[in-house]
């Protein structure tokens, strides 16, 4: 569709919208109007968790956060009237939930065994091999959604699932950028080569996103729980790593530091192109009681959010993000934390692309 077209058909949307009917729409995600083509940001729904190593649920965080969006107030101080830009997620994907849950079954059949057993049978080892190929597909699937809206000038945005999901996102953003950093908030350092035996496990997705060659640096805070693999990890990758642990954060602030003296270290140890990978773990645990892996600690979703839009305002440009880990519970808690989370990263990407 040509742009010109494109910008009538949003603007005929949004001259027939009433921003102030928030909790009224059952349209799309945050209840806004618009499609996929008119739209400039994109959002890729990905239902997949057959490598949590804890708790379950993440799988259904996208439907969660779709049902939950339609309540939020659309005006918003980061971007007012940023909603207008266009924001529409595609169809959640049922083949892939359908899978998801096969695979998780698959991998909790190997998990019976792993670490228990001398010898694996090959059966579970069968089930490893097999969930490590569907992860793998859903990778290519994942890259070729995302090279297909990137084509199409689309800034897209991947909603989790589980953290491994957004390997073939960055995957494509690398055949587009020659060089690009990663800012990840999160709990875990994600550092760790094929846990659990899992090639594509939610633990390691910063381990194999550091085999890009286009990621020029991993910019990590909030961290508060890894293991020796990945500290040294981290030590032997010094150039291209930086770890802000939530210990060393709170030494700066409990010390006379403020917030905004720590986001300039943050920022500066960043590129100018950054992807945001934002794990719902990274904020305190009482945002996000039902991720699969919580941890003491943690950050504020205002804090996050103040450090993303220091980051624009000094040149930084936004070429992507992800959303993971949210996994609705017994009520809509999490679901409501999420899309709010969500809603933020989709106006700092449009402010800061």
């Amino acid at each position: 569709m040509e742009p010109d077209k494109r910008k009538a058909i949003r603007e005929a949307k949004i001259a027939d919208f009433n921003p102030n009917e928030n909790g009224l729409r059952e349209t799309g995600i945050f209840g806004l109007p618009f499609g996929e083509d008119e739209s400039l940001i994109v959002l890729l729904p990905v239902p997949w968790e057959a490598t949590v190593s804890y708790a379950e649920g993440t799988a259904h965080g996208p439907e969660a956060m779709l049902k939950a969006s339609r309540q939020i107030d659309l005006y918003d101080e980061i971007l007012p009237g940023g909603w207008k830009a266009g924001i529409a997620m595609k169809e959640i994907s049922e083949t892939w939930h359908e899978a998801s849950h096969d695979f998780r079954a698959r991998a909790k059949m190997y998990f019976q065994e792993f670490g228990s057993e001398d010898i694996i049978s090959p059966q579970a080892l069968e089930n490893l091999k097999a969930v490590n190929l569907a992860s793998e597909i859903l990778n290519k699937w994942v890259a070729s959604e995302t090279e297909a809206l990137l084509n199409d000038c689309k800034i897209v945005g991947i909603v989790g699932g589980e953290h491994s999901v957004p390997l073939g996102y960055m995957q494509t953003l690398a055949k587009k950028y020659p060089a690009f950093g990663i800012l990840q908030i999160d709990a875990h350092a994600d550092l760790r080569k094929a846990y659990e035996g899992f090639e594509y496990s939610h633990a390691s997705i910063m381990y194999n996103a550091m085999q890009i060659p286009q990621v020029s640096k991993l910019v990590q805070m909030g961290i508060r729980d890894f293991c020796t693999e990945e500290a040294e990890f981290t030590e032997s990758n010094k150039e291209r790593i930086k770890v802000f642990t939530d210990y060393a954060i709170k030494q700066k602030l409990y010390s006379g530091s403020t917030w905004d003296n720590v986001c300039d270290e943050i920022i500066n140890s960043l590129p100018e192109y950054i992807y945001i990978s934002y794990d719902i773990d990274g904020l305190q645990p009482w945002l996000c009681p039902n991720t699969g892996t919580p941890v003491p600690g943690g950050l504020l979703l205002e804090e996050t959010i103040y450090l993303i839009e220091k980051a624009i305002d000094a040149g930084k440009k936004i070429i992507g993000f992800d959303l993971c880990e949210v996994a609705p519970g017994d009520d809509e808690w999490d679901g409501n934390v999420g899309c709010r989370v969500l809603y933020k990263l989709c106006l700092l990407a449009a402010k800061g692309s």
